[in-house]
């Protein structure tokens, strides 16, 4: 989809009346800050055109002559219909990454309404998200993502140098590790003690704030 230049931020709609985060996060992407403003006055029809054009594009659709039809049976601008596509799409897609039983309806709704978007299109984004094209669009989002090997195998194993070039690691301890992907290929590398704890420490520090990061509700798993 076409992206769109910096832009000045609308005044900031993320300021919530409670302790949750927006499900777009604690810093709003620009192009969703300025959509509000793009969205005053756009006839509802054209909307749900532009709302289309995004769709097929979240399902790996060419939506080119889809935009082209809509500028010219129009009276939108290019800059402000790329400001709408952008933000629709950024809306669409960082919903679509949370099942629904994590991002409520209710929540989401909330949101949208907190970013000042019409309460006619709030509904229109809502029946994507939560509507019967969601598993098509689930499905594309898959196959599109980024697919990285996974580890199949990991062993690890203590090893003391007896003799060393560099005298500071004689006798020192090292964590000797081998993993093998589900690429076929292995690794095999060793790391000081210091750095493994560090590592440690770095790995505790990151369950600890996505243990935090459960407990808001707009990510809070329910039954």
């Amino acid at each position: 989809m076409t992206s769109v230049r910096s832009v000045h931020p609308y005044p900031p709609p993320s300021s919530l009346n409670n302790d949750r985060t927006s499900y777009l996060g604690a810093r709003i992407p620009p192009e969703v800050e300025a959509l509000a403003q793009h969205l005053k006055d756009l006839d509802k029809d054209v909307f749900r055109k532009i709302l289309k054009a995004v769709v097929n594009a979240l399902e790996g659709k060419d939506s080119r002559e889809s935009v082209k039809l809509i500028l010219e049976n129009s009276t939108i601008s290019e800059e402000q219909l790329t400001f709408i596509i952008s933000g629709a799409y950024t809306i669409l897609k960082v919903a679509l990454r949370f099942p629904v039983s994590t991002l409520k309806l209710e929540i989401f709704k909330e949101d949208l309404k907190e970013l000042r978007i019409p309460e006619d299109f709030i509904g229109d984004f809502a029946n994507i998200v939560y509507g019967n094209r969601r598993p098509v669009l689930e499905g594309v989002a898959v196959e599109q993502g980024i697919r990285l090997p996974t580890v199949e195998d990991f062993r690890w194993r203590v090893d003391v140098a007896i003799s060393t070039s560099c005298l500071s690691r004689a006798l020192q301890p090292s964590i000797l590790m081998q993993m093998k992907l589900s690429d076929g290929k292995s690794h095999r590398f060793d790391v000081p003690v210091a750095k493994f704890q560090e590592l440690r420490y770095n790995v505790a520090l990151i369950l600890k704030e996505m243990n935090d990061l459960e407990k808001r509700s707009v990510l809070k798993i329910q039954d």
